[in-house]
């Protein structure tokens, strides 16, 4: 038999907004969950966070579980979801961390020169020291007590490529960042056909027709993680979205639009960044570059 538990790391102050955001108004990185995934003896963490301390709060609460930590799946390569993985294998030295072999070049260009300059210039001094990279996957699936735990491949989220993580005995999906509950959606990174695809995503994980969904990014006073709830609501903040950039004539625009239909969901700073990635600044003369 095999259960899942959720950790849940509250929002965290960043220190470089992007220029344009409200300094009266504290700029966070959305809540995010690390899951895991056990049976009897073995278990299996799914992403492993950020910083140094929630990552040392992590592994206290998997000591608590008294299971033996076999692997640390990364859904994706954004470092967000993998930068604490040292912490955590530091903890549990015969666990091994993978992901998708198509992810693995994603997560280690996260750990090169300006991506990580990036990181640490959000949370200076917090992260964890020697950042590692997940190992390609070897094989389907990841065995639990016997039990089998499956990543799908799904496409786009957030970026591209994504996974999922399908525990069939649960009917249960942890999610990664192809499905966001009652927090804003990082769409920064995305256009209109990245978006579309996105929508199939969450088409790909309606089909294994999970009962739950935990998201890695969690409102934590999120009320439940019920599939259908969650994936619809994921689906429309997309449509919302589309329509609101299709009508808006700039990203102030399009925070209004948003604000009023989904004002409810937490981390405003993540929609500041979204909206303001759809309207980017024409290019200096001369430079070569934009902003």
């Amino acid at each position: 038999m095999l259960s899942i538990d959720v950790f849940t790391s509250d929002y965290k102050p960043i220190a470089a907004p992007l220029p344009g955001w409200d300094a009266r108004q504290r700029a966070t990185w959305p809540a995010s969950t690390a899951t895991l995934v056990h049976g009897r003896r073995e278990a299996v963490l799914v992403d492993a966070l950020i910083t140094e301390r929630e990552a040392r709060d992590l592994t206290e609460w998997i000591r608590a579980k008294d299971k033996v930590l076999t692997t640390v799946y990364v859904t994706h390569g954004h470092a967000d979801h993998f930068l604490g993985l040292p912490v955590v294998l530091d903890a549990f030295p015969d666990a091994v961390a993978v992901a998708l072999p198509e992810v693995v070049p994603y997560a280690e260009e996260q750990l090169a020169g300006p991506y990580l300059a990036y990181w640490e210039s959000l949370f200076p001094g917090l992260l964890p020291a020697r950042p590692v990279a997940p190992r390609p996957l070897d094989g389907e699936v990841i065995g639990v007590d016997g039990h089998e735990v499956r990543p799908v491949r799904v496409g786009q989220s957030d970026t591209d490529p994504s996974s999922v993580v399908h525990v069939p005995d649960l009917d249960a999906v942890v999610g990664g960042d192809v499905a966001y509950n009652g927090i804003h959606m990082w769409l920064a990174q995305t256009d209109r056909a990245a978006r579309a695809r996105w929508l199939e995503a969450l088409d790909t994980v309606e089909a294994l027709r999970p009962a739950t969904v935990v998201a890695g990014h969690r409102h934590p006073a999120a009320p439940d993680d019920d599939a259908a709830g969650v994936l619809a609501a994921s689906r429309r903040y997309l449509t919302d979205f589309d329509e609101a950039v299709e009508a808006g004539a700039d990203a102030a625009a399009v925070l209004r639009t948003m604000t009023a239909k989904h004002g409810d969901r937490g981390n405003p700073y993540t929609l500041f960044a979204s909206a303001t990635a759809q309207y980017p600044e024409p290019a200096t003369p001369g430079t070569g570059t934009t902003g």
